[in-house]
């Protein structure tokens, strides 16, 4: 399948083998690559052969052609979702020149989408690159201040950043507040009338904000915080490679005082390694949702003066997940929660009785919203009106409820919709969200809240020159259960069983995968080929039990589920049999692995982007010891050693005829360590039999994903699509 006009790249680079032998559970364990879990000098040298080695292989006509066109799809208009506060409307614009969206206020809602607003936060102004990034932004209760978080190279280290809304300006800075959130960040309103306690009659200083919370990682917090327990390096024991994003609290930061975070009031710091806060705020009393892996939280709250803020216990100690919202013009706390309902619920009880200690378990809220038979993924106030967002068969549905949770409408959607950014304001009746699909670019719309009329204010300017069609087919997986999977394609493709198809899949931490709208796709369906995003277990696309059903010991399933779609796309005729590749990132990058350590001779192309794939040693880097609640945790638990020791890929591997793989890290990345993507490489670059390429791609200026500029999407599309391409021998002709 490799194209004649490329040239010969030769072999990879020689990976010396320094072998680790350790005992786990009575079986002896041996890393040859251990050595490459370290960030030294040997270790960038290394890396750069790879990328050589990498660049060479990727060095192809397909690429070429591909860039060209990849420039074009890259330059285009995109607009974020509209976030309401007072009487302003804030939204991202990307206009096709920008390498970072640049954030609007706006006064007048149709201005929204163009450049006839107030421009607040500009970050293409801050580097040459484009590597520095804002990625949320939370604007204050009345729109008057707004706040932003600022990260360099994608590694989701922010400095938090307040705006005055009225003049532009940046008025003050929290430096290095760690890994803190848009979801991890709340307001807190001036004392008493809504005025601050200076004596001034300016409108803008009347609705200055006290202050707000926020949470802190790293070396953002007291003494010690930027060490995780344990001992050893990277290279070594990896315990401290956390580098500190485990070590989480809440503070108080008082508005105008330009405190360190170290210095700022400590609300919570007690939340443990396995928990991220979630925090929500009706501008006074506060409410926290501690997410303990992917399976439960606790809820705390407090109301108070925040400089003396301590959170207490709300809801706690239930084995289900509770996510909250505060209903602050009728003083009720609602929690959207999977206790007792499958495909989750909304309890309310009054915020004052939860706060002070009288609702503390779920049996003293009211049912607001009941279990329905799609899955509820969350809930948003809006004028009179609450926003239920649910999926259904892993397709968006929106529905509109009066306050006390009856259903008066749902709001019209394309055929396999996917909604998010569903924003409404307390005194406005209507709300603004965006919508896409396979086939539709990203819209944003502005919804009625009386009679659930939507208009399109503004969508990527992306143009389709030829008509998609999405259906969505079911498959038998290993044990009986019935998998579905979207198939995407140009409507004239037909399952003739010579189309080259691409999969890809998640399946974990209950993360749904919906349908999206993805322009650098175009090019291969244009091609002739067939996408397929496959519904795997893992995810709560079907409930909770769609999870469980493929979490900790269960994990194998998932590897199943995607095995028994590729299988069907090649029985059906989909799919020519020889023409299959698979794709996926993080927890689908272990997916990516696996499948080629388990199946290698069912692809013929497979990109495992950032990926976990040492599944005995995860739990010892960055994020890694919060995820064992899902995978199981193989150095205390026996049991989830067996299970894991069973299909982690990096011991799994065999010597077989891999196909032609890509791997890909980034050296920013704070999430997935890259010695996961290292080691894998040099292990199949050692025991694969055949003649097709594996390669690794590092980024420099990148992390897991988040805040990459137009030209590192372009060109990291520009590779991978290439490489596919190439390797399912499709033409650039319809480019």
């Amino acid at each position: 399948m490799t194209d004649t006009d490329a040239p010969d790249p030769g072999g990879p680079p020689e990976t010396p083998q320094r072998p680790v032998t350790e005992e786990l559970h009575g079986e002896s364990i041996t890393d040859p690559y251990r050595w490459l879990e370290g960030d030294d000098a040997e270790v960038r040298e290394w890396t750069d052969a790879q990328n050589e080695y990498a660049e060479a292989v990727l060095d192809t006509p397909h690429r070429e052609a591909l860039a060209e066109r990849f420039e074009s799809l890259g330059r285009v208009g995109q607009y974020g979702p509209v976030t309401p506060a007072g009487d302003r409307l804030f939204q991202e614009v990307k206009r096709p020149d920008d390498e970072q969206p640049v954030l609007y206020a706006y006064d007048d809602p149709d201005a929204v989408g163009t450049d006839e607003g107030t421009v607040l936060v500009d970050p293409n102004e801050w580097a040459g690159d484009g590597t520095v990034s804002m990625d949320w932004f939370v604007p204050g209760p009345e729109g008057e201040y707004l706040a932003y978080g600022v990260a360099e190279g994608g590694d989701e280290q922010y400095d938090v950043r307040i705006v005055d809304v009225a003049t532009a300006e940046v008025i003050e800075t929290v430096q290095g507040a760690g890994r803190t959130q848009k979801n991890g960040f709340a307001w807190v309103e001036a004392d008493g009338d809504g005025v601050t306690d200076t004596d001034t009659t300016d409108d803008a200083a009347a609705a200055s904000p006290r202050g707000f919370y926020y949470v802190t990682t790293g070396a953002a917090g007291d003494d010690g915080a930027g060490d995780a327990d344990g001992e050893g390096g990277a290279g070594e024991d990896a315990d401290e490679a956390s580098d500190g994003q485990l070590d989480k609290a809440i503070r108080y930061h008082e508005f105008g005082s330009g405190s360190a975070p170290a210095d700022d009031h400590v609300v919570a710091d007690d939340i443990g390694e396995t928990t991220w806060p979630t925090l929500v705020s009706d501008g006074d009393a506060l409410v926290a949702g501690y997410v303990e892996g992917w399976e439960r939280s606790d809820v705390y709250g407090y109301r108070g003066d925040p400089t003396e803020a301590e959170l207490r216990p709300v809801l706690t100690g239930v084995d289900a997940v509770f996510t909250p919202t505060i209903d602050g013009d009728r003083d009720r706390l609602l929690l959207a929660t999977d206790h007792g309902a499958d495909f989750s619920r909304v309890l309310a009880a009054s915020l004052d009785a939860a706060l002070a200690g009288e609702a503390d378990e779920p049996e003293a809220y009211d049912e607001l919203i009941p279990e329905t038979d799609a899955v509820l993924r969350g809930v948003e106030l809006a004028g009179d009106r609450i926003l239920a967002h649910y999926h259904r068969d892993a397709s968006s549905e929106l529905a509109i409820l009066d306050t006390d949770g009856e259903r008066e409408r749902t709001v019209d959607l394309p055929a396999f919709p996917t909604v998010a950014g569903v924003h409404g304001a307390s005194d406005d009746p209507e709300a603004y969200l965006t919508v896409q699909s396979f086939a539709e670019p990203p819209a944003v719309r502005r919804v009625a809240l009386d009679d659930g009329t939507t208009e399109t204010l503004c969508r990527q300017s992306t143009a389709i020159e030829f008509d998609i069609e999405v259906s969505q087919e079911w498959f038998e997986s290993a044990d009986g259960t019935d998998v579905p999977a979207f198939v995407v394609r140009r409507s004239d493709v037909d399952p003739g069983g010579d189309n080259p198809a691409l999969l890809s899949g998640y399946g974990g931490f209950r993360v749904n995968r919906t349908p999206t709208f993805d322009r650098f796709r175009l090019p291969f369906l244009a091609a002739g080929g067939v996408f397929v995003l496959a519904t795997l277990r893992g995810g709560t696309e079907y409930g909770e039990p769609w999870h469980e059903a493929g979490r900790r010991g269960n994990k194998q399933r998932v590897f199943d589920d995607a095995l028994a779609v590729a299988d069907g796309l090649a029985e059906t005729g989909w799919a020519d049999p020889d023409r299959i590749g698979a794709v996926g990132g993080s927890n689908g990058g272990l997916l990516v692995g696996a499948l080629i350590t388990q199946r290698p001779d069912r692809w013929a192309v497979a990109l495992c982007h950032v990926p976990l794939l040492d599944m005995l040693r995860f739990h010892r880097f960055l994020l890694g010891a919060s995820w064992t609640t899902e995978y199981g945790h193989p150095e205390e638990d026996p049991e989830a050693f067996a299970y894991i020791r069973e299909y982690s890929p990096y011991h799994n591997a065999p010597e077989a005829d891999y196909p032609a793989t890509m791997f890909t890290t980034a050296l920013g990345d704070t999430r997935v360590h890259p010695s996961h993507a290292r080691k894998m490489t040099a292990l199949v670059q050692e025991r694969t039999t055949g003649d097709e390429p594996v390669i690794l791609r590092v980024e420099d200026d990148a992390g897991h994903g988040v805040g990459k500029p137009t030209s590192m999407q372009v060109r990291e599309n520009s590779e991978r699509w290439g490489f596919v391409f190439e390797r399912l021998d499709l033409s650039v002709d319809r480019l």
